[in-house]
């Protein structure tokens, strides 16, 4: 496998799994591909939402296809967002939206109950019919106020144990070394290995 595509429209999670690959696969964007039909993210879990942009990506392309599925979910909102936390403020709706909507549902909250983690399922679809599906965890909680600059999403209000700070203080190294992200691609990579792909 030297070429894949990632099916994603999201540019920053393009970019930071070009990273995380590294030199030994040539990585493109199904942005590289007009035409490419939508995928409806209707899966109850996010194997079955990740497995279903993979296959989609897979079967337009003709290239194996690399498609995740993400989430964030907070322990006092019982697992919310989940798999909707691109979405929670609503369709559309930037990252800040959902910050602020997480930030207002948390208030009042103690920190100690302010735990949880985000979930990253990578899905491979080789064609030919080969599918591999591999799971990274990163626990912490959610702070009370936005900190750091770097990374995207919610990484300003979540705080790495594991690090002692929110994944937007981190640089882009230490951000990729621990993050959920990170891990299911470091996963992959190993799983790729023990199977001769």
């Amino acid at each position: 496998m030297s070429e894949l595509v990632l099916a994603t429209g999201n540019q920053h999670k393009v970019e930071e799994i070009k990273v995380l690959l590294g030199d030994a696969v040539i990585v493109r964007s199904l942005a590289d591909f007009p035409g490419a039909p939508p995928v409806i993210e209707d899966g109850v879990t996010y194997r079955e939402n990740a497995l279903k942009k993979a296959r989609s990506a897979a079967a337009f392309t003709g290239l194996t296809a690399l498609a995740d599925d993400t989430g964030l979910e907070v322990d006092a909102l019982g697992g919310r967002p989940g798999l909707y936390a691109a979405r929670f403020a609503g369709e559309g709706c930037s990252f800040q939206d959902n910050i602020r909507k997480l930030l207002r549902l948390l208030e009042g909250i103690p920190r100690e109950q302010r735990s949880g983690r985000f979930i990253c399922v990578l899905a491979l679809v080789i064609p030919g019919g080969r599918e591999e599906v591999v799971e990274g965890v990163l626990n912490g909680f959610i702070t009370e106020t936005q900190a750091g600059v770097g990374g995207f999403g919610y990484d300003p209000v979540f705080y790495g144990t594991e690090v002692g700070k929110t994944l937007a203080e981190l640089t882009t190294e230490e951000k990729n070394r621990i993050s959920h992200r990170g891990r299911a691609v470091r996963g992959l990579k190993e799983l790729l290995m023990n199977v001769g792909a």
